[in-house]
Formats: C-alpha cells, sequence, structure tokens
C-alpha cells in the first residue's frame, strides 16, 4: 500500500497547521517590546482574506519567524493561488539582472510568475479569478532598489482589474534621512525609478504606496482598494537591522549603510565589490593606485555574473568600518567619493556609461561632476525639489520623523577616506 494512494501529506495535517500557528505566536512573543512588521500581524489581515482568491508579491524576505508568509497563510485556510516573484527571483537566490523563469514552488506547488526581466506587470489573464494581492517584500529606502518599482506595477495591476491590495509594511533600514536629486519622469523612467521622489527617500514601501496611489502616479488611481498594515513599535528615527539580506549583493548592516552612496558607481567604470565576499562595502579598480586594499572580483552563482573586472586585481577602500562609525549618521549620500573618482580617473567623460543618468534620475548630476561642481553646489541645486517632496511627503507619513535626528550619535568616528 503507498502513501500517495491516500493523497498524504504532513502540510494537509491539523498538527502541521498548528505547528505553524504556534512558531508564529513564539516569534510574536520574542517581538513584543521590538519593532513587529505587518506581516506578524495576522489579526489586521488574515481575516480579511479569508474566502478570497490571493495571490502573493514575496521573496525570500517574506518571513514570519522562521516560516515562509506563503507557507503561514496556507496553513491559515487562505486561499493562495499564484506568487508574484521580483528581481533575484522568490527564494532570492538569483544575481542582479539576471533573466528569471517563471516556475513552480517545490514546497508549495503554487505557480511563480516572473516580474522581472520582459515581463514587469502582472497581466490580466495572469490575475484571472484573483481578489486580493499581498505585497510584502524588504525594501532598503533607495529610489533605484527595484522592488519599489515592482510594487508600482503590482498598484497599477490591481487597480485596472479591480483586485484590492494589502501592503504588509516593513521598516526602512535608510528611512532616517532624505538626500540625493529628485528624479526627472520626464527625463527617464525604467527599472530603477519611475516616480519624482529622492535617490534617498525616507519612506516604507507602505507610505510610497499611499503617495503612489495619492498622487496618482499609476492608471486609474482612484480605483484602487489598498490597505497597508502598518509596523508596530517603529518610527523613522528607528535604529532597524534586517534579519534577512534584502538580495544577494547586500549581505551585511555596513553593504545597506552603504548602497545609496555606492549604487550611483553602477553607472561608472568603478567596481563596487560584486564577484567578491565585500559587495557594496568596497570601491575600487585595476586603475586606481591610491587604494591599499585588493580585491579580485569572480563569477559567484546567484550573486554575480560576469562582474567588473573580473578576474583582474582591483585596488581601492573597504569602507565597512567607515560605514559603522561615520556614515550611518551623517544623513547624507556620500558625493565626495564620486567627485574625487572622477578627478582620479583623469577627469575623462568616459568615466560615466549610460545606465549613471537612469540611476541618478536626471542628467544633471552627470554635467556638475564634469564641469567641476563642488559638493556644496551639487546639493544646493537639489534643494528646491528635496523640500518640495518633503513637503508632500508628510501627508502620507504613518510613522512620525524627527528629520533634526538622525538614528545615534556615534562616540567615535573614522577618519574619511
Amino acid at each position: 500500500m503507498k502513501y500517495d494512494q491516500f493523497n498524504y501529506s504532513l502540510k494537509n495535517t491539523t498538527a502541521y497547521r498548528f505547528c505553524i500557528i504556534f512558531i508564529f505566536i513564539l516569534s510574536v512573543r520574542s517581538l513584543m517590546a521590538t519593532v513587529i512588521p505587518g506581516a506578524y500581524q495576522f489579526s489586521k489581515y488574515v481575516p480579511s482574506l479569508k474566502g478570497l482568491k490571493v495571490a502573493i508579491v514575496a521573496n525570500h524576505t517574506s518571513m514570519i519567524g522562521n516560516v515562509h508568509l506563503v507557507d503561514t497563510l496556507l496553513a491559515q485556510d487562505v486561499k493562495v493561488k499564484k506568487i508574484f516573484a521580483p528581481e533575484h527571483g522568490f527564494r532570492g537566490n538569483a544575481a542582479n539582472g539576471e533573466h528569471i523563469k517563471n516556475a513552480i514552488d517545490k514546497k508549495s506547488g503554487l505557480p511563480i510568475v516572473s516580474l522581472y526581466g520582459k515581463q514587469k506587470k502582472p497581466s490580466s489573464k495572469e490575475l484571472k479569478g484573483i481578489d486580493a494581492i499581498i505585497f510584502d517584500m524588504q525594501d532598503v529606502g533607495v529610489r533605484y532598489y527595484t522592488y519599489l518599482t515592482t510594487m508600482h506595477y503590482i498598484m497599477e495591476a490591481c487597480a485596472e482589474n479591480n483586485i484590492s491590495l494589502w501592503i504588509l509594511d516593513r521598516p526602512n533600514p535608510n528611512g532616517h534621512y532624505i538626500d540625493g536629486p529628485v528624479l526627472d519622469p520626464k527625463f527617464t523612467q525604467s527599472m530603477v525609478g519611475l516616480h519624482p521622489i529622492p535617490l534617498v527617500h525616507g519612506m516604507t514601501l507602505g507610505e510610497l504606496a499611499m503617495m503612489i496611489k495619492g498622487e496618482k502616479w499609476i492608471s486609474k488611481a482612484n480605483k484602487l482598494s489598498l490597505f497597508v498594515v502598518p509596523v508596530k513599535h517603529y518610527d523613522h528615527n528607528t535604529e532597524y537591522q534586517l534579519p534577512i539580506a534584502p538580495s544577494p549583493n547586500l549581505p551585511t548592516p555596513a553593504s545597506i549603510i552603504l548602497y545609496p552612496s555606492l549604487g550611483l558607481f553602477e553607472g561608472t567604470i568603478m567596481s563596487m565589490g560584486r564577484g567578491t565576499q565585500w559587495p557594496f562595502e568596497v570601491l575600487g579598480a585595476p586603475w586606481f593606485h591610491e587604494g591599499k586594499f585588493q580585491f579580485t572580483p569572480n563569477d559567484i552563482p546567484g550573486k554575480a555574473i560576469n562582474p567588473p573586472y573580473k578576474g583582474q586585481l582591483c585596488k581601492g577602500l573597504h569602507l565597512d568600518n567607515f560605514a559603522y562609525d561615520y556614515l550611518k549618521d551623517y544623513q547624507k549620500i556620500y558625493l565626495l567619493w564620486m567627485i574625487e573618482m572622477y578627478k582620479s580617473y583623469g577627469s575623462k567623460p568616459e568615466f560615466f556609461n549610460s545606465f549613471f543618468d537612469k540611476l541618478a534620475g536626471t542628467p544633471d548630476l552627470k554635467k556638475q561632476i564634469i564641469e567641476g561642481k563642488t559638493e556644496a553646489e551639487i546639493r544646493a541645486s537639489w534643494e528646491s525639489e528635496l523640500q518640495l517632496f518633503k513637503k508632500i511627503r508628510r501627508n502620507y507619513l504613518i510613522y512620525a520623523h524627527d528629520e533634526t535626528r538622525g538614528i545615534l550619535h556615534p562616540t567615535k568616528t573614522s577618519q574619511k577616506p
């Protein structure tokens, strides 16, 4: 006699469901005095989803304790029918820019539809029969981080297909400051930026969803039924270290702190350490002779494919201590690196590639650096648009923010590289 004759499966048993719920309760109890993400707050969204056919936009960060959101909801008898996956895939094991194929999740048996690559937005056919979508992913608070763009297209698809959208909010580890040029939608819109917001926007995805709907940055915005489950015990001055790396090349707290400043270098001939054990913690190139730290990029499955300067010895800076001791409380992107690296290369325009303007969101920053503008002059050119954004931002904040305070006051500062 074979077990499969009875379609035996542990996940279909009452015992399995009890275990999932028990693990969830233990996880919540351990977080009672700390930050509690929206996904943990079952009573705020699960009752409303009972009886509905649900799709989930999620990845490896969509965890409730040690259990994935998808598995948790299935154990709660929520009718999850489909998974939509962002850049890096549902399990978060794909390199940046790697094409993600549609697949079947081995654990749940649910179909996975990729929203990175040729298809960025669910089709009406893929949404047929779906009543609600849950969006739960960990963002890092930088405009060119693509989870925000994925959320935009999900919002638009929900509005167009009369599907309610639930954002299970999570903290922003860079949510304590606002800085950088504001994207000009008339100049560029791409996977790394769609909205007229600064490079560092100081908002959670839940707050940004409210802004996107409220400012009508999607078609049929008024038709979108949007529900945000807020984070408990959180404000924008609360220090928050992510329990799970949000993507393969942001593996440490230091890399997340450095990402707003180093991400722009994706649009240059510099290496940020992709293909090494220090992605977004180092900065260098073979021609950069002033740096004392050495590293050699190579392919790393699931993290880096043909990284810049593959197989070549690079010299540069290792910035992890600087991130913790200085940049964490700086409350600005560290623009001096870009200015000085450009000078070190000989002030040649080929220092930049065609991707830089998309990351910056404007052609002005590259022009200013080439023209030899000072950091103060460049920052002054951002000020009016930043002030306008901050004014609009206040209408959509869920969490308090004292812009003068930051998140810590370190007892020491490292020497500036």
